[in-house]
């Protein structure tokens, strides 16, 4: 070896470890944004679009702005309240689960070493390696036990030992709060506008917010934003139109008078 390549080291040696770190631990707390990011663009998207459908249905079985407000805060409030109870739920059982799978494979490294190393070595083996340089690999990790116990759980039921004790109640208030802004856009035209001008404002109202929804969601699944805010959109639309049509067949079907009559 010569003395240029001893200076050199070799490419892990040259690598800058604390900017590595920094990276790494940004790129973490990126991704654990993400979980906000996804419950707030569904809890806006079905703000909007369950809300658009009720004042939609109701606008088009009266000319009275008072039941369609009373109709779309209602379906909001039960929306708000529902959505974040069910992320609430979900997130405590889906963290449940994960910490009891967690407290099952910190039990087998403690006790049967030899059986979560073999379980790993076989899970990297299905991963694609060959099977003695899996097992030279798991040995490897099975020298650190929480190495290893963080390696088996994230490959076996890819669940980070970091992450299962977050809490459910930040996802349900992102939740909560994301469908109580989405149901404003449909809600507030009736409020603020004359009635017969307030059934467009709502549709455009809320056709704008999907797809801003659309493009800015591209920011993170690096989709095509304009084909992503026309898909949200064309979804709105549907809830919008088919939401009106009932509302305007629905009353004549259930006998109740016409409207204005």
């Amino acid at each position: 070896m010569t003395t240029e390549e001893t200076a050199s080291g070799s490419p892990a040696e040259d690598v800058d470890r604390g900017a590595m770190r920094d990276r790494l631990d940004e790129d973490r707390h990126r991704a654990s944004l993400l979980g906000d990011v996804r419950e707030a663009i569904f809890g806006a998207q079905d703000g909007l679009v369950s809300t658009l459908a009720v004042v939609s249905t109701v606008s088009g079985a009266t000319n009275d702005r008072f039941p369609v407000l009373i109709a779309g805060v209602a379906a909001a409030l039960a929306g708000i309240f529902s959505m974040a109870a069910g992320e609430y739920l979900s997130s405590k059982s889906q963290r449940e689960i994960a910490l009891a799978q967690i407290a099952d494979e910190r039990e087998k490294v403690a006790d049967r070493p030899e059986r979560a190393q073999a379980e790993l070595a076989h899970i990297l083996e299905e991963d694609g390696l060959p099977a003695d340089e899996a097992s030279i690999v798991a040995g490897v990790i099975g020298r650190h036990r929480d190495v290893l116990l963080n390696t088996k759980v994230l490959r076996q039921y890819g669940v980070a030992v970091e992450e299962a004790g977050g809490s459910p109640i930040q996802g349900a208030g992102v939740m909560g709060l994301a469908f109580a802004l989405g149901a404003l856009a449909p809600i507030l035209p009736y409020l603020l506008l004359p009635f017969d001008i307030a059934i467009y404002a709502s549709i455009i109202a809320t056709a704008a917010v999907l797809f801003a929804i659309g493009v800015v969601k591209t920011r993170w699944t690096h989709g095509n934003p304009l084909w992503s805010g026309v898909e949200i959109l064309a979804i709105g639309a549907v809830a919008g139109i088919v939401g009106y049509f009932f509302g305007s067949i629905l009353p004549p079907l259930l006998g109740a008078p016409p409207v204005g009559g």
